[in-house]
């Protein structure tokens, strides 16, 4: 995450204090070789509330304050560490790089390693008509773009991270024209208020808004850690009939208030477990666990979860897992 233009830019913005017209815009391919909604999710988008609160292009809340980008999330850290691409969105040159910084989650104790450098590592392009676009928090050692270099749509730049300011595994990717940032999701519309300009995207490819979702679902035999979670070693592959206990658990992003997480359990006998957890409080990510202490074996075979995001009653997103109790 880049809480700051100024701080996180590998080359400084120049903001302009009136608005351009969008001109001559870059069309944009997809900059991460991912499956959105399966694979890959936008976890935030570029903030429209000009103010201290937060807001995305459609007024909902999937943005933090002073964010200048699109943040392409991965569930886990084992998918970073099992390397995905990042890619060009449009055909530039190469005006700025940075690799070398470590791959670490954020916390304000980093902030001296950080020394500023909020983007971690990354690449900037410069396309036609002043326009730019800027990659941040790739992996250490894989930017192997130089200065001055021409690249095309599409192709490499290096891979998804976790250097400097952010706390999950992503890619920032960040538009600017002559300076100030462009929401690609309405490049139309006025930079500070949502909801604002017409439904035109720069993207290529249409791109659906995702308000929160299901980024993964496991089995277990007992609460697992939210570390464990994150790092994508929560779920056990492999559980026995005399197991102290039966867990399922969620893990989600773009929680709200008076959102369910759903967690459902079918067996061999029919349902074993069925539980509707309350989200009290918006959550940027957030998981939940249920289960049961079983006094007897579990019956052998397929037991299948289903982890459902629920909003206002409907179906926002869900996750289906499965494992073979032998």
């Amino acid at each position: 995450m880049v809480k700051k233009a100024m701080r996180a830019g590998i080359i400084p913005a120049l903001f302009l204090s009136l608005p351009l017209p969008v001109l001559s815009e870059p069309k944009l391919a997809m900059p991460i070789d991912c499956a959105l909604g399966e694979s890959c999710f936008i976890q935030n988008y570029m903030d429209r509330d000009p103010g201290p609160g937060a807001r995305d292009f459609t007024c909902a809340g999937l943005s933090y304050n002073d964010h200048k980008g699109t943040d392409f999330g991965l569930p886990s850290l084992a998918a970073m560490q099992a390397g995905v691409t990042v890619r060009a969105a449009a055909s530039g040159s190469v005006r700025g790089r940075r690799d070398g910084m470590i791959d670490k989650v954020y916390t304000p104790k980093e902030d001296a390693r950080i020394d500023g450098r909020d983007c971690g590592n990354g690449v900037v392009l410069v396309h036609d008509d002043g326009w730019e676009t800027q990659y941040c928090h790739m992996k250490k050692g894989t930017v192997h773009v130089r200065n001055g270099q021409m690249v095309d749509a599409g192709e490499p730049l290096g891979q998804v991270g976790l250097s400097g300011r952010t706390q999950f595994p992503h890619l920032h990717i960040s538009v600017r024209r002559a300076g100030q940032p462009v929401d690609p999701f309405t490049p139309d519309g006025d930079p500070d208020a949502c909801g604002s300009g017409s439904a035109r995207a720069m993207w290529i490819d249409d791109i659906l808004y995702q308000p929160g979702a299901v980024l993964s679902a496991g089995f277990s035999t007992g609460v697992p850690e939210y570390a464990a979670i994150k790092a994508g070693t929560a779920a056990e592959t492999d559980i026995a009939a005399d197991a102290p206990a039966l867990v399922i658990w969620g893990y989600a992003f773009g929680g709200r208030q008076a959102d369910v997480l759903s967690l459902r359990i079918d067996g061999p006998e029919g349902r074993f477990i069925d539980k509707r957890l309350l989200i009290k409080k918006d959550q940027a990510q957030f998981f939940r666990a249920t289960g049961k202490r079983l006094k007897a074996p579990l019956t052998r075979g397929i037991y299948r979860g289903t982890a459902t995001l629920i909003r206002d009653g409907a179906e926002v997103s869900a996750q289906m897992v499965s494992i073979t109790v032998q």
